[in-house]
């Protein structure tokens, strides 16, 4: 398979590491290399080749936000009166810690952000005195997640 344009070859071998990362970075390589059948220096090289290609940006440990208490997720559709206006709103989006991600999109609206909040109160807080504030925003369209039923990365 060819990634990019940096035309980076990756094999099957490449893959089943990437997987097995993919599950859980934080398995350890020499299991791994025992599982793929090959040594933990051959695992390590090939990550070093996937790291250099941007194949691989970085590993992350994933925080179940429930259990510290936010438990309404929003995506929120922005409208902005200008497309001009969109890189001091995003500026702005990001001085709030609730906003999650934020895409610059097609169609209707000119930013689409997914957030956490600790409730719908919370949401309606931030809504009011954070987004809706920022020069430029002319309205949202706001929709609660009520359950996240898919969550995964691509399939290699």
């Amino acid at each position: 398979m060819k990634i990019n344009s940096l035309q980076i070859e990756i094999d099957g071998i490449d893959k089943e590491i990437l997987r097995n990362l993919m599950e859980d970075a934080r398995k350890p390589i020499l299991q791994i290399a025992n599982k793929i059948g090959i040594s933990g220096a051959a695992i390590h090289q090939r990550l070093r080749k996937l790291e250099q290609a941007g194949v691989i940006s970085g590993s992350k440990c994933v925080v179940n936000t429930k259990v510290l208490g936010y438990s309404t997720m929003a995506f929120v559709g922005i409208y902005l009166d200008k497309a001009a206006r969109n890189p001091e709103a995003v500026r702005e989006l990001r001085k709030i810690p609730e906003v999650l991600e934020c895409h610059y999109t097609t169609g209707n609206w000119s930013i689409l952000i997914k957030m956490i909040c600790r409730d719908n109160e919370h949401l309606m807080q931030l809504l009011n005195t954070k987004i809706q504030v920022i020069e430029g925003v002319s309205r949202t369209e706001t929709f609660i997640s009520l359950d996240q039923q898919i969550e995964r990365q691509i399939q290699l």
